[in-house]
């Protein structure tokens, strides 16, 4: 019996246009797709070396603000990377605080490059991971953002990577670059428009409820603490390691915003950096204090994510710590 017989033509064409989508995607989308299915976890992910210059690009699970800079910095130029989650990614590179930084020590006669290494949803693992590959780039100042309201999200994405890396047979159709980006369509929502909303709405819910269900935890949150603590002090250590100073900046957000209780909380983070700020070349500033006589109300916009106003706040105390401390070194 011809086999090509027995397989219906409409099966063998969408065979065909696979093979095809799989060659195309590895020959012309390989950048893209490196590290694509590791969702953040991969080493080198978003960072992309091409001649004499380093692009950070939304790749690899690391979608960072696309910037570009020089390989090696430039003599009489300070290098600063701010590392960190959504807060540091900001609503747009030029409202952040990342940015904002460059400008007011420009003003003070301090030449300074600053970019921004802040990824959406990260938690404590895969901003360690960033922070070891931004190393290699010679920063002067490492400005390190730590939070811990993302370590759902890291579990999850960690769990979503090493199914993915296994050769157990119900994974096999993921080995397809092509197939990959099929079954990823759907959770990064791309159709959600053309989806019944209460098809929407059911995910949304069950993802939602699954997040505060073990946030709410004691037990959860105790290990995730734990984890925030750890990958910390690695963090700390591994800049420490390269002779680089780091500032440690912990999150503060609005206790009930719902409510309109709008004090501010640092979930135990300050006692973190404030511990590790004891060492030498380790410098801390807390947005709790930082906040402490403005109204918080103008300047998040929710209970964690900053309005430009709250950037600029951080920027100037940053920047007031560097002139006052010589955090980055002067004149290189």
């Amino acid at each position: 019996m011809d086999f090509h017989s027995t397989i219906p033509k409409s099966i063998q064409m969408a065979i065909i246009l696979l093979c095809l989508a799989e060659i195309i995607v590895r020959l012309h989308f390989q950048e893209n797709m490196s590290g694509r299915f590791e969702y953040g976890f991969h080493p080198t992910a978003g960072f992309i070396e091409k001649g004499d210059r380093l692009y950070l690009k939304r790749t690899g699970g690391r979608r960072f603000r696309p910037q570009n800079m020089s390989l090696v910095p430039k003599k009489g130029v300070n290098r600063i990377f701010v590392i960190g989650d959504s807060v540091v990614r900001g609503s747009s590179i030029e409202s952040s605080y990342a940015r904002k930084i460059a400008h007011l020590l420009k003003k003070n006669g301090i030449e300074v490059e600053s970019y921004n290494l802040g990824v959406g949803g990260h938690g404590a693992r895969r901003t360690h991971l960033t922070l070891l590959k931004s190393l290699s780039y010679k920063p002067d100042l490492i400005i390190f953002h730590i939070n811990n309201s993302n370590e759902y999200e890291d579990e999850r994405e960690y769990r979503r990577s090493q199914q993915f890396k296994s050769w157990h047979p119900r994974n096999w159709p993921m080995k397809s670059f092509a197939l990959r980006r099929i079954y990823e369509i759907k959770t990064e929502r791309f159709l959600w428009r053309w989806i019944p909303s209460s098809i929407r709405l059911q995910h949304a819910k069950n993802d939602a409820d699954a997040e505060i269900e073990a946030s709410l935890s004691p037990q959860t949150r105790a290990v995730w603490d734990e984890q925030v603590r750890k990958s910390t002090l690695k963090s700390v250590q591994a800049v420490l390691d390269n002779s680089i100073p780091i500032l440690l900046i912990s999150q503060a957000r609005i206790k009930d915003r719902a409510n309109s209780d709008w004090t501010l909380t640092d979930n135990g983070l300050d006692e973190l950096a404030a511990g590790l700020a004891k060492n030498n070349g380790v410098f801390h500033l807390s947005m709790k204090s930082i906040f402490k006589d403005h109204d918080a109300e103008s300047l998040y916009s929710d209970s964690s994510h900053l309005t430009p106003n709250g950037h600029t706040l951080i920027a100037e105390a940053i920047a007031n710590s560097i002139i006052t401390q010589r955090l980055a070194i002067q004149n290189r």
